[in-house]
C-alpha cells in the first residue's frame, strides 16, 4: 500500500506543544534577564554622571573617564553614592583631592574603607582592594575611565554571552510567518552587528569621547530588535494558532 505523505509545517504557529513550551521557557527567561540587565546598566553606567538615566556623559565617564575628577570621586557621587553616608563620602573625596596622603591612611581613611567598601572591594576579583593603600591611591588619581584589563574582561564575556542569546533567539524567530524574508534576515543579523559595534565603541570611547554616540546607537539597536523578535515569537506561538492554520515551511527557500 502506498503511504500518503503529510505536509511538514515548520513555522512558529504550527509547532508541537512541547516545542512551544521549550521555546517559551527560554524566551521568558532571557526576557527577565534582559530586563534585569537594563536595570543594572542604569544603576552603574547610568549613574556615572551622578544623575539618574543613561546619557552620553555616562558613557564618556565610564570608558573615557572624567579627567576633572578622580575615579573614587566619580563613583562616590554616582553609582556608589548609596554605599556610604554623606560625611564619609565627603571625607574620602577630600582625601582624594588632596592627593591621597599616606600619613592619613591608617588612622583616618582605612577604617572608613573597611566599614563601607571592603565588603566588595577586598573580596570580589577585578575590583580594587581597599584594604591596601596603593589600590586606594590608584583610584584617587585622575579618572581615566575603564582600564584595558577591565575592558578586555567585560568585552569577551559580553560577546560570548549576548552572542549565544541572539543565536538561539534567531533560531526561534526564523520560524516566524508573515514577515518578508529581507526584514527577517535584517532582524536576525542586526543584533550581531550591533553587538560587535557596541563592544568596539567601548574601546574607541576609551581613547576618544566622541565615539560614545556609537555605544548609545548600537545598544538601542539591538534592544529594539530583541523586543521585536521576542514579542513576535511569543505572539505567533500562542495567539496566531487560534486564528488560522499556517502551512509554510520557514526553513525552506
Amino acid at each position: 500500500m502506498k503511504k500518503t505523505s503529510t505536509p511538514n509545517y515548520v513555522n512558529l504557529p504550527s509547532l508541537a506543544l512541547v516545542i512551544r513550551c521549550l521555546f517559551t521557557g527560554y524566551l521568558l527567561t532571557i526576557g527577565l534577564g534582559f530586563f534585569i540587565a537594563g536595570g543594572q546598566v542604569l544603576l552603574t553606567h547610568g549613574m556615572a554622571d551622578g544623575k539618574v538615566g543613561l546619557s552620553v556623559d555616562d558613557v564618556v565617564y565610564s570608558y573615557y573617564g572624567n579627567r576633572n575628577n578622580s575615579l573614587l570621586q566619580a563613583k562616590l557621587k554616582g553609582s556608589m553614592k548609596d554605599k556610604a553616608p554623606p560625611q564619609v563620602r565627603t571625607r574620602l573625596i577630600k582625601w582624594a583631592q588632596n592627593d591621597a596622603p599616606e600619613e592619613q591612611w591608617e588612622t583616618e581613611i582605612a577604617p572608613l574603607f573597611r566599614h563601607n567598601c571592603s565588603q566588595c572591594h577586598g573580596v570580589m576579583p577585578g575590583l580594587p582592594d581597599f584594604n591596601h593603600y596603593l589600590d586606594a591611591k590608584k583610584v584617587s588619581g585622575v579618572n581615566k575611565g575603564a582600564s584595558v584589563n577591565a575592558l578586555t574582561r567585560v568585552s569577551h564575556i559580553h560577546i560570548f554571552s549576548i552572542g549565544f542569546i541572539f543565536f538561539f533567539m534567531g533560531i526561534i524567530f526564523s520560524l516566524a510567518v508573515g514577515i518578508p524574508r529581507c526584514i527577517k534576515i535584517v532582524c536576525i543579523c542586526l543584533p550581531f552587528a550591533a553587538l560587535i559595534l557596541d563592544v568596539l565603541s567601548w574601546w574607541l570611547t576609551k581613547f576618544h569621547p566622541n565615539f560614545a554616540w556609537l555605544t548609545i546607537i548600537s545598544g538601542f539597536s539591538y534592544c529594539f530588535v530583541f523586543m521585536f523578535m521576542w514579542c513576535t515569537s511569543l505572539y505567533q506561538m500562542w495567539i496566531s494558532p487560534r486564528k488560522k492554520t499556517y502551512t509554510s515551511n520557514e526553513w525552506q527557500d
